[in-house]
């Protein structure tokens, strides 16, 4: 079951993966439905023994295969259209986060209040406690409010690296000199861990990242704090 469950994908805390985990079912069935068609085709004619030899062309069933997948693919392009339109969108956030990569450890400063910036480094496995996970677990978390509409800046100070976070639907890209943005929302509270996905050097693989998602409240007391 362990491994079973390691093949789906992470629960979703924000409306944009919801969207995307939508979209993979959706394709995933019609997916499943050209599959079928498709081997109960060739078990068909595996099994058919007559052969017709005057059968020169056939104008319905040549319409019909043309026809047939532009229809499938319409079906996949319009929803996907939509999906890549609400990611790219970003409505009136109100938060700014910056991220910056470096090798090998990230950066995060609130533009929204001063003073307000920090590194997160991976936590040693030595200092973790029982209930923290090895190579995922940082010193200082990135805080963030739920139900609050949260721009991320994503930038690099060296080489290439990416900010992701698979259970919000977000990959940014973080390219020296140039500003990447994004835009999420957290639907509840909790832990969100990701890494970097940019092979970014040889401790690439140690720089992971972690959001602690809180209610309003409490981020307000993790500001003074």
């Amino acid at each position: 079951m362990a491994t079973w469950s390691n093949l789906n994908l992470q629960d979703s805390n924000s409306p944009i993966m919801e969207q995307m985990m939508f979209f993979h079912d959706h394709a995933l069935m019609i997916l499943a439905g050209i599959t079928i068609l498709v081997g109960y085709s060739l078990m068909k004619a595996m099994n058919n023994k007559y052969v017709n030899r005057a059968l020169l062309e056939g104008q319905t069933i040549e319409l019909i295969w043309t026809m047939l997948p532009a229809i499938v693919l319409i079906f996949i392009a319009l929803p996907s259209l939509r999906l890549l339109y609400l990611m790219d969108e970003i409505n009136s956030p109100l938060l700014t986060i910056k991220a910056i990569g470096h090798q090998w450890y990230w950066s995060y400063e609130y533009s929204d209040f001063k003073n307000t910036e920090f590194d997160s480094y991976m936590k040693p496995s030595n200092d973790l406690e029982a209930n923290e996970f090895r190579l995922l677990e940082v010193d200082n978390r990135t805080t963030l409010p739920v139900n609050t509409q949260v721009r991320i800046l994503v930038t690099a100070a060296d080489v290439l690296h990416s900010w992701a976070i698979p259970s919000l639907g977000m990959k940014i890209d973080g390219t020296p000199g140039r500003l990447n943005q994004g835009s999420f929302t957290l639907n509840r509270p909790g832990l969100l861990y990701g890494q970097c996905s940019e092979i970014c050097g040889a401790n690439h693989s140690f720089m992971p990242i972690v959001i602690e998602s809180v209610s309003l409240n409490q981020f307000i007391n993790w500001l003074k704090s």
